[in-house]
């Protein structure tokens, strides 16, 4: 009889904790938006403690190099639209308005053609079969341009109704500085809070595990950002050597695509050929090859040697965390892809391999070599 109310008492125990788990979900899914506004807030405040924590080496007081850290990033984009914004506006403008409309006529002509295949005999000998079975109608590319517009605005409306017209972008874009600043003057508070929520005795466990994340945040940022400039500068000046008037454009186009694996490739290389046709189709081979290769160097050597010390995601993983984000959340959702994988590898191993089933040999996402790193006090204490 005690044995059947031990299993009755587990049973009901489990089935508690099922309703709770799915009750929690449903609530975190009807508050999607506003955690990943909140999830962005807290990137936005890694961000910025990775100068604080330069200037600390220095001997420079945390708070000083706080305001230090927004006041520079500030000027510096500023000065950054003052020097190359009108230059950039203009070849944009052009871009949009000239070149991408021309270009993408002009490519879906010499497809139907078989002209942009006929600088390589052999090549266009081995597709001309394929070439003849498949005909672009430009109705459809524009009709197809459409509806995608049109999808995109759906998401935005349906994943994030607050931002669905200008004023709701602007209000959301105050409530991710106020976050962000919330955080930033008292990160030990709000951290200390999240940690108290646990038991007492798993808390040292909560506060190592928040600190892996802060050091996984802080080296993607890291190395996300000098990958960018890597692939914005390499395609400017690759460009420019193959006589494209609007290559600034287009290299910061690549750059910024960059941040986003996978997906963000195709559209610079799409974008680039593009002009290419018009401007240069003479190189347009050459620069189908530089974008491709600049991309191959940025995702096989340079950001392999970035995100050693980092986040050790494997390609399957980022393609199916932006799948996955982009269905949960849309455009947003792809954008912040890669540190939501990162954090959800990090919380499988840590809350359920390592504490649940208690495996402690799993391999780290992190580098071995970080776990001898200090651990700060929480995930937004380089400020405090």
């Amino acid at each position: 009889m005690a044995e059947q109310n031990t299993g009755y008492a587990q049973t009901t125990r489990w089935v508690l904790i099922a309703i709770a788990v799915v009750v929690i979900l449903a609530a975190m899914w009807a508050v999607r938006s506003i955690l990943l506004l909140t999830f962005a807030s807290v990137v936005l405040v890694v961000f910025f403690t990775i100068p604080v924590r330069f200037l600390a080496r220095f001997g420079v007081r945390r708070p000083t190099a706080m305001i230090v850290s927004i006041i520079g990033t500030v000027l510096v984009v500023l000065l950054l639209m003052r020097v190359a914004l009108p230059s950039l506006l203009t070849q944009f403008a052009t871009l949009t308005t000239v070149l991408i409309p021309d270009g993408a006529s002009v490519l879906i002509d010499q497809w139907n053609s078989g002209e942009l295949f006929k600088e390589s005999p052999l090549f266009y000998d081995t597709v001309r079969p394929f070439l003849e079975s498949i005909q672009i109608d430009q109705d459809f590319v524009n009709n197809l341009a459409s509806q995608l517009a049109q999808a995109v605005g759906q998401i935005g409306v349906s994943v994030l109704p607050f931002v669905s017209d200008v004023a709701s972008t602007l209000l959301s874009i105050l409530i991710l500085i106020f976050l962000s600043g919330y955080f930033l003057v008292d990160p030990h508070g709000y951290t200390q809070g999240v940690i108290k929520l646990f038991p007492m005795g798993y808390r040292h466990r909560v506060q190592f595990i928040i600190d892996r994340i802060n050091i996984s945040l802080r080296r993607w940022l890291e190395g996300t950002f000098l990958s960018m400039l890597f692939v914005g500068v390499g395609t400017w000046l690759a460009l420019s050597v193959l006589q494209l008037e609007q290559a600034a454009a287009l290299g910061v186009i690549a750059g910024v695509m960059s941040f986003v694996p996978n997906f963000g490739q195709l559209i610079a290389v799409i974008a680039a050929l593009v002009v290419g046709i018009v401007q240069a189709p003479e190189n347009l081979g050459w620069i189908f090859v530089v974008i491709y290769g600049i991309s191959f160097i940025q995702s096989q050597i340079f950001s392999p040697i970035l995100f050693a010390e980092s986040i050790n995601l494997p390609p399957v993983m980022v393609l199916l965390g932006q799948i996955v984000a982009g269905a949960l959340f849309g455009f947003i959702g792809i954008l912040l892809a890669v540190p939501l994988t990162a954090i959800l590898m990090i919380l499988v191993q840590e809350v359920y391999i390592k504490d649940m089933l208690g495996d402690r040999a799993v391999k780290p996402s992190l580098n071995p070599a970080l776990e001898q790193e200090p651990l700060e006090d929480g995930l937004l204490a380089d400020i405090a």
